[in-house]
């Protein structure tokens, strides 16, 4: 391809910047061949020129395409150089918040330095078993592909991870680690993973440091070898360490730290076992207080010690040995702050006193003084003598720094032993995985001996990564059958030759050390007259002649040579040594045992050839040789594996989360190989596509004629018309291989057709928009017109009827103007006859008013004479007769005053005066009284009177002069009676009016009464509905308080409920998982202990029943580990004569148990026989028992018959209507009749004493018959009372009356039916009684009621009428609706009684038809018996008691044939669901039956060990797991059913209760069922995950069902693993696997509720698997995938209609997954947009959304990213929300369980045992 075509106008293109590294451009002019500059336009809008070097012709790199941005692989980029690896890095870092990228087979990681939720559990599930280039970038997914590659290769792995200090090496690694440890499982020890994650804290505190660019920077290589079995279960590691950075424990620079494990131990001083060291604060050392900064932000060091000491536990190190560690690290620390004073040039001492020198010789147990002399003097040696020398202050300190870097390097090389000791194993290692985390390359700005070994070490995997991915390149070449040729590449061999080859950089070191006065400036001179001239690599700096320059692959560094020979020879004082190796403390001698090895050879070495000095200086192996064969031998282990590369990159220096400077970042990809990747793969074919792929892709650019049968024949005429350069492309057997930038030009075609296609859409559709505008503007315009015609002629038609209207006004103007006139005029003539009539009236009416008043005046004058004449005439009468009476009185009185002079008198008169005088004294007070009254009431009356004489008086005088005025006004009476006639017709008039206008008001008064009142009632009406409504809504407020608070509270209780019954579910998960464990442990060591010796071994069914066992803790399973511990290691210590004790005793046993063995066959062989005779006598019975049931019904049938005869002769007697009269008395016939009516009732009277007789005699075979049976017991009959047939022939008054005894038979028989007489007459009786006291208690409920009634009537007359009227309605309504509840309870039940009989109907229905089948058959068989004369038979039926009889003993043989051998296929399609819980509970019925608690609790046991044990062995088959489920449910559902509990029998039938357990409680057994439902039910889900695992992201995701929508993009150098359609797994094969799941459910009878609680459990793990994988792959956020996902979750969603479960709760389970695929399709742009967000994503947390939106990905060139301001839009929007911060869905979730109790209709004495389940042995009662 030309350059004219890539470089036109508009192409994007990089330009090199100072700051930025690379600039993004665009030309804005197109580009010739032999231009010397480009026009360029800056993305800020500038404008520059880039000018071309005419020699070189170089133009600057191109740009990808946008839709190849922010790739997941780097090779996947279609044009591969710097600025593309550096830009999309950036936009992934820092856009996308990606930290992982691929490039190639590299991982580039990218520090973020914050806390990412991106190593949960969660995610190591997801990303476990998955292909490296199906999910999105991450530590997991290269530690996945290294256990895989394990496993299936059978070959050594190793993850190398490399980078700077800072770079994130050591979390990387530590990850690595924890994904191996997570899905991996120890095989012989239980904590194997947990020992391996424990070392990282130990080597973290005694290895890593703050640094300048790094909180928690290692200060040593480290090679982590982790072992796998063949079972690849981790079973050990083993750690090798290199370089140990010893120069921190006396030195740091500032803003750096020493080791943590000084700060730890200064911040743990206070600590009790700590007080013996003297610790303090970290700034009271001097090795801990150079950096001055102690403390690390969010970092506590007291805790971190837990930590550290926990790890220490957990590896098994001995807590002595620990204080021992802490004790010498304390000894360092003061050993730092021993001081050295100076007393001369060249010597120095010590002071006596010094503290920390005390305190350092106490904790290493060593004489003060001795230390105190060594450390300022030195021995010399030579051949021929030894002698002492003091040193400077100087040497004096750097041999103290010596001494304590010697110690801390001798400790921590014993720690990290002690490490691999804890975690080797005694195993076999099958393979391993190594996790190399070593420092990547480092330059600073004096680099010394420590960065001169680190880059040689990166020198050497630098070489070897590089030629491991050149190998990979050319075995993909090769295996596509491409021809290639050799890439070239930059070899770094030289570079290594000239440090390691002879005469080299170490070589030359090694041979300066040995030198007596050699120096590092002798040393340097060495090196440039060797080296200088002779290797390239090699050069000297300008201004100094103490450094050298290598020129590496990274870059080239200077190095001071300054320190090299003491570094390299790490020499230390042999006398201070000596002194430690004389402590007292044991375990310090430790640490110098390799010493003493190495000191003792020499001296044998020493002894042989009699030299010592020279030859043990020469022995001792320098500290580049050592690191020199390390680093050898770490090549060669990581040759022999298969090697896996993750490189991290430091964004920037400052430690800012997701910030990246591209200098910094250039220079690291640069140093760590990822550029040399990037031009070796650009140097062949970097972009490879299948064919599939690039049919997918570009099936746009092809014509439908093109597209041919074979997909790699269509590619390649294709790829002939695009791409004329046949060297651009290649074509392999399974790929195409194009070269870089072809990819970007074929996306440019693609994306031009594309945009073509879409204008040419746009055309069209705005054609039809203008052309749709133009016929609504049309339509509009005749509209218009429409309207305005129409307003015309309706202005038209309003004047026409305007002028009619005015004619008619004018009309009926006139005619009122006339009438108005003739009626005023009318009404005037009216009004002069009024008056005139008027006059005339008043006249007549003064006249006989003046008559009518004489008359008045003469009956008063007439009354007044009478009156005075009657008044006179009393008054002399009354006179009179006072005369006459005085004259009396005086005379009487006389005569009393005779007798009271006389003496006798007056004493009888004393006799009782006295009282006498004071009744009459009280009398006489009493008349006075009255007299005083009533001379009032007469003082009264005069006055009345007089004032009425002079009131009377008056009014004569006023008559007179009235008639004295009357007679003057006489003369004017004619004047005056016209004057009052007048006035009387007006007053009559007016009256009249009166009384009209009376009428009226009275009228309108009542009708405004009857308004008013109206109004009242409705105001009272609407007062009254409104304080009603308001009392309602009171109520109903304090309702729905009532209901809200009870609904959160129900809520509250339902999640607690929940969340208690889901840790209850998950302990007891753990604790059967334990116990299982325990059990498989005890089986091991069983197995272990019977292969030494046979021991007798217990039976399943010594299970114990209590529940207890099922819900104990997990502390009791630990104990019983331990416990097997303890035996195990008991066992093992026992001596031989115990053993032979224990095999003698356990042949006795044996012996006994043959013994019992034949004595319970001998035992079953009696019982056989006797069973044998039992039945026989069965037989002879059951045969006459038949034969009296024929006799029997022989009768009946003749009965009935007689019966028939006798109603058709009354009724043809009495039926008058009949064609012949009935015969007449007296007559022939009619005699005959009367005798044939005779004879038949007595015949009648004969058969019923026949049949009483039999019935008789059939009771009692049936008694003798059951007699001797096992329900003879039950029988009631009294037996004893009916004597044998030989007492029967003994009795001699039975033989005299009757032969074979039927007389006596006939008295029994009549004596029973007496019995059943009396129990039916005292049945009726009961039920008269029963009736009795329910009518009793009508009464008195009518008489309550009538009473409340009263007192309400009572109540209501007091009331006002409204009051009485409200109450009466309130009392009616309570009244109806107490009628209406008990008209609803009558009719429920009602409804119960119908339901039950019309079950029993179709019970007996089918019994008929059973019987009238088996009939049918019977009468189609020939009859071979002898000819009898026919009669009518019908067999009884046998009733059923529901249980089924076993043998004691047999509960083994029966639990292996319903449980362990039974296949659960044939039971579910041929019988009815849960048949094997139905037969069991009908044997514990059985045995509930004959009171046996050993027996049920025999047999539930070894049911419940026998079930467990069929889970265990087939827990992966779904079919077996649902078919036991639904059959424990059903056996606990019928312990519950047939509890006898009130709570569980309301549904059952009245058999059904009959058949309740009588004699235990088995409550606890139903908690223990309940526990093994559960437990099963969690298996039953396990193995649906199993199931459904892999086809969901295949199905959900990968699988495109809407064709054409998707479109794949470059994916890189690593393929997603269903590129190919024939490996696809289309959305059909979920729903049919979630179909069969569903039909084998059903088929096994499981309950309804649990089935629901199962699908809901499949749908949330079908959500939570797909939401976790669309969340970890970005190639799935788009658009189109969206609307791929909502399409599937609408099909789920149809599955679910159609099966009837929509309302089990799977739909909102889907929630989560719809609205992300919502979220996908969303617009994303504006706030509005984000508020939309917030609200739909109401199921999604707020990680979750923004992981998704920052994610997205577009897959056409017309979509667009979504910008990091609206993700922050949305993050602030959702800050407020309180939810978990958690990324993933936890997919290993399990709902709480709710076992509904569900009845069973089934009757148990209808369910027969199949042959095919050899059960013969059970006999149904």
């Amino acid at each position: 391809m030309a350059a004219s075509e890539l470089y036109a106008k508009y192409a994007r293109v990089w330009l090199p910047d100072a700051g930025e590294v690379w600039k993004s451009a665009e030309l804005t002019k197109d580009y010739s061949p032999g231009d010397l500059k480009l026009s360029l336009q800056l993305e800020d809008g500038s404008d520059v020129e880039h000018k071309i070097d005419p020699q070189t012709n170089n133009l600057p790199p191109l740009r990808n395409p946008n839709i190849l941005v922010g790739e997941n692989d780097l090779t996947a980029l279609s044009y591969l150089h710097e600025p593309a690896v550096l830009h999309n890095l950036k936009v992934r870092f820092i856009d996308s918040k990606l930290i992982y990228t691929y490039c190639g087979i590299v991982l580039v990681a990218i520090n973020p330095y914050e806390s990412l939720p991106i190593y949960e559990t969660d995610i190591i599930n997801a990303y476990s078993g998955q292909n490296m280039g199906d999910m999105d970038p991450h530590i997991f997914a290269v530690a996945e592909e290294a256990y895989k590659q394990m496993a299936r290769d059978e070959r050594n792995q190793s993850i190398i991870v490399s980078g700077e200090s800072g770079a994130g090496k050591t979390v990387s690694a530590k990850y690595a680690m924890r994904y191996f440890a997570t899905v991996s499982c120890s095989s012989s020890e239980a904590s194997v993973e947990e020992r391996v994650l424990a070392s990282n804290p130990i080597m973290e505190a005694l290895g890593n440091a703050k640094t300048t660019r790094n909180d928690n920077s290692s200060r040593f290589g480290k090679y982590i070898e982790i072992g796998f079995d063949k079972k690849h279960c981790i079973i050990g590691a083993n750690m090798r360490t290199y370089l140990l950075e010893k120069s921190r424990v006396v030195f740091q620079t500032d803003e750096e730290r020493n080791y943590h494990i000084f700060y730890q131990l200064c911040a743990s001083s206070h600590l009790p076992e700590f007080k013996a060291f003297k610790l303090g604060c970290a700034d009271d050392f001097h090795c801990t207080n150079q950096g001055q900064s102690p403390v690390i932000d969010g970092v506590d060091d007291a805790k971190e010690m837990c930590n550290t000491r926990r790890a220490f536990s957990k590896l098994g190190i001995k807590e002595s040995d620990q204080m021992a560690i802490y004790q010498i690290l304390a000894a360092i620390l003061h050993l730092s702050n021993v001081e050295v004073k100076d007393q001369s040039a060249d010597r120095s001492s010590i002071l006596p006193d010094n503290v920390h020198l005390m305190v350092f010789c106490e904790l290493m147990g060593v004489p003060c003084e001795e230390m105190a002399h060594w450390l300022c003097h030195r021995k010399l040696q030579t051949t021929t003598e030894t002698y002492v020398k003091p040193v400077s202050k100087m040497n004096a300190v750097n041999g103290r720094d010596a001494l304590a870097k010697h110690i801390y390097a001798r400790l921590f090389s014993w720690i990290v032993c002690s490490i691999n000791n804890a975690l080797k194993s005694a195993a076999k290692k099958r393979s391993f995985i190594g996790v190399l985390d070593i420092y990547g390359f480092e330059t600073f700005d004096v680099n010394s001996f420590e960065q001169f070994c680190i880059n040689y070490a990166n020198e050497k995997l630098q070489q070897q990564f590089n030629l491991h991915v050149f190998k990979l390149e050319q075995e993909e070449y090769m295996k596509e059958e491409i021809p290639w040729t050799l890439i070239d590449f930059d070899d770094n061999q030289p570079c290594i030759d000239l440090i390691e080859a002879k005469l080299g950089v170490l070589d030359l070191l090694d041979e300066e050390c040995k030198m007596p006065k050699g120096c590092d400036d002798t040393w340097a001179q060495k090196l440039y007259n060797t080296l200088l001239k002779q290797n390239a690599f090699f050069d000297k700096p300008r201004l100094s002649n103490r450094a050298f320059i290598i020129h590496h692959f990274a870059d080239k560094v200077e190095y001071e040579c300054e320190g090299f020979l003491e570094k390299n020879r790490d020499t230390v004082n042999a006398e201070q040594i000596n002194a430690l190796k004389k402590s007292k403390v044991d375990w310090l001698l430790k640490l110098f045992e390799d010493d003493e090895k190495t000191t003792s050879s020499a001296k044998k070495r020493s002894s042989v050839t009699g030299r010592t000095g020279p030859t043990q200086r020469d022995n001792k192996k320098t500290v580049g040789l050592q690191f020199r064969q390390s680093l050898h031998l770490l090549m060669d282990t990581l040759n022999a594996t298969t090697p896996h590369y993750v490189r991290c990159i430091k964004p920037n220096d400052n430690k800012s989360p997701f910030f990246m400077d591209p200098m910094r970042a250039v220079q690291q990809l640069r140093a760590c190989g990822i550029l040399e990747t990037i031009r070796i793969s650009a140097a062949g074919f970097p972009s490879r596509w299948t064919y599939q792929e690039f049919f997918s892709r570009y099936r746009v650019l092809m014509k439908q004629k093109d597209v041919l049968h074979d997909r790699k024949l269509t590619c390649k005429n294709l790829l002939e018309k695009l791409v004329r350069d046949q060297d651009k492309y290649q074509f392999g057997k399974n790929k195409i291989f194009f070269r870089a930038g072809q990819v970007a030009y074929l996306e440019k075609l693609r994306s031009d057709k594309l945009r073509m296609a879409c204008v040419r859409i746009q055309k069209t559709i705005r054609c039809w928009l203008a052309r749709k505008k133009y016929l609504r503007m049309r339509e509009s315009a005749i509209t218009i017109q429409r309207h305005v015609r129409g307003h015309q002629a309706r202005c038209y038609v309003k004047f026409l009827q305007r002028t009619r209207a005015a004619v008619i006004i004018q009309r009926n103007v006139r005619m009122w103007v006339t009438r108005t006139r003739y009626q005023q005029q009318r009404s005037a003539a009216i009004t002069i006859q009024c008056f005139l009539r008027t006059y005339m009236a008043r006249k007549q009416y003064y006249k006989l008013l003046f008559e009518h008043k004489a008359l008045v005046i003469q009956k008063w004058f007439k009354g007044w004479q009478a009156r005075r004449h009657y008044k006179r005439i009393m008054e002399a009468i009354v006179l009179l007769q006072s005369c006459v009476r005085r004259m009396k009185a005086k005379k009487e009185l006389k005569k009393l005053k005779v007798e009271a002079r006389s003496v006798e008198r007056v004493k009888k008169l004393n006799i009782g005066m006295e009282n006498k005088i004071m009744q009459l004294q009280h009398k006489i007070n009493e008349q006075h009284k009255d007299n005083r009254e009533l001379s009032e009431r007469l003082n009264v009356m005069e006055k009345t009177q007089t004032t009425e004489r002079e009131k009377q008086n008056r009014e004569i005088e006023n008559l007179r002069r009235s008639e004295q005025e009357a007679r003057a006004k006489a003369v004017k009476l004619p004047s005056l009676l016209e004057q009052l006639s007048f006035l009387q017709h007006e007053l009559e008039n007016t009256r009249r009016e009166k009384d009209d206008l009376q009428e009226q008001t009275k009228v309108y008064k009542e009708q405004t009464h009857q308004v008013v009142e109206d109004l009242n009632m409705r105001n009272s009406l609407l007062i009254s509905e409104k304080d009603e409504l308001s009392k309602k809504n009171l109520e109903q407020a304090d309702q729905l308080t009532e209901i809200k608070t009870n609904v959160e509270n129900a809520k509250r209780l339902e999640k607690d409920l929940a969340e208690e019954r889901s840790r209850y579910q998950s302990l007891l998960s753990e604790h059967l998982h334990l116990e299982e464990r325990h059990r498989d442990v005890k089986e091991e060591m069983n197995l272990g202990v019977s292969s030494s010796k046979s021991g007798h071994k217990r039976t399943d069914s010594n299970y114990s029943s209590n529940s207890s066992e099922f819900s104990q803790s997990l502390c009791s399973s630990e104990g019983e580990d331990g416990a097997i511990q303890t035996e195990d290691e008991t066992q093992t210590t026992v001596d031989l004569p115990i053993l032979l004790k224990l095999q003698r005793r356990v042949k006795e046993l044996e012996q006994d148990k043959q013994s019992l063995w034949q004595q319970l066959d001998n035992g079953e062989e009696a019982q056989q026989e006797k069973a044998k005779e039992v039945e026989e006598q069965r037989t002879v019975g059951r045969a006459e028992l038949d034969l009296e049931t024929l006799k029997r019904q022989e009768l009946e049938s003749d009965n009935k018959k007689l019966k028939r005869d006798l109603d058709e002769l009354r009724n043809s007697l009495t039926n008058e209507n009949s064609e012949l009269a009935p015969p007449i008395p007296g007559s022939l016939p009619y005699n005959i009749l009367l005798e044939h009516l005779g004879s038949s009732n007595d015949e009648l009277e004969m058969r019923k004493e026949e049949v009483l007789l039999l019935r008789s005699h059939m009771v009692r075979q049936e008694a003798l018959k059951h007699k001797d049976s096992v329900l003879g017991e039950g029988v009631n009959l009294d037996l004893s009372e009916i004597p044998s047939y030989e007492d029967v022939d003994k009795s001699i008054n039975i033989h005299t009356l009757n032969e074979d005894g039927e007389l006596w038979l006939a008295y029994e028989g009549l004596k029973e039916t007496n019995r059943m007489l009396e129990c039916q007459m005292q049945e009726q009786k009961r039920a008269g009684h029963e009736e009795y006291k329910k009518l009793l208690e009508e009464v008195n409920k009518f008489k309550a009621e009538k009473e409340q009634q009263q007192k309400l009537l009572a109540q209501s007359l007091l009331l006002p009428e409204d009051a009485r009227i409200e109450a009466s309605l309130k009392h009616e309504m309570t009244r109806l609706t107490n009628e209406n509840l008990e008209l609803m309870e009558q009719q429920e039940q009602q409804v119960e009684t119908i339901r039950k009989l019309k079950k029993q109907l179709k019970l007996y229905i089918k019994k008929v038809e059973d019987l009238e089948a088996s009939a049918q058959q019977k009468n189609k068989s020939p009859v071979t018996t002898a000819p009898v004369r026919a009669v009518n038979i019908t067999r009884k039926e046998k009733e059923y008691r529901g249980m089924l009889e076993y043998r004691e003993g047999d509960e083994t043989r029966m639990v292996k044939k319903l449980v362990v051998h039974l296949k659960p296929r044939g039971v579910a399609v041929s019988f009815i669901p849960g048949l094997p819980a139905y037969i069991i509970f009908m044997c514990v019925r059985y045995a509930d039956n004959v009171n046996d608690d050993q027996r049920v609790s025999a047999l539930l046991n070894s049911t419940i060990s026998s079930i467990k044990g069929v889970i265990k062995r087939s827990g992966g088959d779904f079919e077996v797991v649902s078919f036991w489920l639904a059959n424990t449910c059903r056996l606990m559902h019928c312990l519950k059913q047939y509890s006898g509990d009130e709570a569980f029998i309301t549904h059952n039938t009245a058999k059904q209760n009959e058949h309740c357990l009588a004699n235990f409680e088995l409550s606890e057994y139903q908690q223990v069922f309940g526990d093994l439902a559960i437990q099963i039910y969690r298996q039953l889900i396990k193995c649906m995950e199993d199931t459904l695992q892999p086809l969901i992201v295949a199905s959900m995701l990968e699988h495109e069902t809407i064709q054409g929508v998707m479109g794949s993009k470059p994916t890189g150098l690593r393929k997603r693993s269903t590129s190919f359609p024939e490996q696809a797994v289309t959305l059909e094969v979920l729903l049919q696997r979630l179909g069969v799941f569903l039909s084998t459910m059903s088929q096994h009878g499981m309950d309804l509720d649990l089935i629901k609680q199962l699908v809901k459990q499949q749908f949330y793990i079908i959500c939570a698997v797909t939401l976790n994988h669309l969340l970890l792959r970005k190639d799935m956020c788009s658009w189109s995938k969206g609307l791929q996902i909502r399409y599937n979750v609408w099909h789920l969603e149809e599955w679910l209609a159609e099966r009837e479960m929509s309302d089990c709760g799977a739909k909102e389970t889907l929630e989560p997954l719809l609205q992300a695929a919502q979220l996908l399709q969303i617009k994303k742009k504006t706030e509005a947009d984000a508020q939309v967000i917030c609200t739909m994503c109401s199921a999604l947390t707020t990680a979750q959304i923004v992981k998704v939106l920052t994610l997205y990905t577009p897959v056409i060139e017309f979509e667009e990213r979504v910008s990091t301001t609206f993700i922050t839009t949305i993050k602030n929007l959702l800050k407020d929300r309180v939810e978990s911060t958690t990324l993933m869905m936890d997919a290993k979730k399990i709902f709480s369980i709710t076992i509904p109790f569900t009845p069973s209709p089934v009757a148990l004495e209808t369910i027969q045992i199949p042959a095919s389940l050899n059960l013969g042995f059970l006999a149904r009662i």
